[in-house]
């Protein structure tokens, strides 16, 4: 699923409103998410700022690899 930065400025808003007593939350495309908690909404943007720098990267062609060193020569 593709999130805009429009879905990650509503996730902080929701924050806010959470925060206040509100549990729902409307995103761009209509979907509708109910969060229980605080915690719930600080892990879905964790996930939601994730993702958007996911796709930033794929689409900047930056392909980051760990190599594993070992000095035994292996």
């Amino acid at each position: 699923m593709a999130y805009q930065q429009s879905d990650l400025d509503k996730l902080h808003q929701s924050l806010l409103a959470v925060a206040m007593g509100a549990q729902k939350v409307r995103f761009a495309d209509g979907r509708e998410t109910t969060f229980q908690s605080v915690e719930a909404v600080t892990a879905a943007i964790a996930v939601v700022d994730a993702q958007i720098k996911m796709q930033a990267s794929a689409k900047s062609g930056v392909l980051r690899r760990r190599v594993p060193y070992y000095r035994s020569g292996l």
